[in-house]
């Protein structure tokens, strides 16, 4: 099988992931037929690079864009790494960390050692303050005035858990602000952002914001963005894709004890 090219900022062979020290990174993105998508992860990856210089940290993707993560694993080991960090670059525990991720890295075989951080969302129930911190930088770029509502826009999941932990960032976003956090969904789960928009509103909301619970732009943020802007919302963030705080996030997952 053909090796992977590298999306790294350092790929020597011989760097302290070959037999001990640090181990290489690879951030594992969703995918999307979009390719601002895959922009925006080759850029978080150029980010968290960039906040620790030496550092390898390699983009790969599930689905739609190439390389994916059995391949950029495969190459590591070629390269004569023997470990590796996968950091799954989700903001919700559900299908693609419990299932995909886990068989892409099987896939890679046993010359490399690999750890799987937590997702970025919520991790045993903790709302990373980094995470908090990415959201409400991303809503100071277009609502620099008071709201006094906010709806959290997710893609959206059947899983009952994973719509818990988008909860639990709502909840802690709101505290954040001081203001009645709702959730909504792009897809797979009710309400959708019109929805909750116009329900805010008919509460009494006045100015309503909307903070975007995306990695990448793309087709469900777009739609969000519409829909929310329809239904009279002031603002509507763009996604966290290579915020600062969230390159912070991506290496205290790194930095995290197995």
């Amino acid at each position: 099988m053909r090796a992977a090219r590298l999306t790294s900022s350092s790929t020597t062979p011989t760097g302290p992931g070959a037999a001990g020290g640090v181990a290489p990174v690879v951030l594992v993105a969703h995918g999307s037929r979009d390719p601002r998508a895959a922009e925006a992860t080759r850029a978080l990856a150029r980010a968290v690079s960039s906040a620790r210089p030496g550092l390898s940290v390699s983009a790969s993707w599930l689905d739609h864009t190439e390389p994916g993560p059995t391949e950029v694993l495969r190459a590591l080991a070629e390269a004569g790494h023997r470990r590796a960090v996968v950091v799954p670059l989700l903001l919700t525990a559900a299908y693609h960390r419990r299932v995909d991720i886990p068989a892409a890295v099987a896939a890679a075989g046993p010359a490399l050692a690999v750890r799987v951080t937590d997702v970025l969302g919520p991790a045993d129930g903790t709302v990373a303050p980094s995470l908090l911190a990415g959201l409400r930088r991303r809503l100071g770029e277009v609502a620099p005035g008071r709201f006094d509502a906010l709806v959290l826009a997710a893609a959206g999941t059947r899983d009952a858990r994973a719509r818990g932990s988008v909860g639990r960032v709502a909840d802690a976003l709101g505290v954040e602000f001081g203001v009645p956090c709702r959730v909504s969904y792009a897809s797979a789960a009710p309400p959708p952002t019109g929805v909750a928009v116009t329900r805010l509103r008919a509460a009494g909301a006045r100015r309503v914001a909307v903070s975007a619970y995306f990695l990448a732009p793309g087709l469900f943020h777009d739609a969000v963005a519409a829909s929310a802007r329809a239904a009279g919302a002031v603002a509507v963030a763009a996604p966290l894709t290579d915020a600062p705080e969230l390159a912070e996030l991506v290496l205290r997952r790194v930095d995290e004890p197995a």
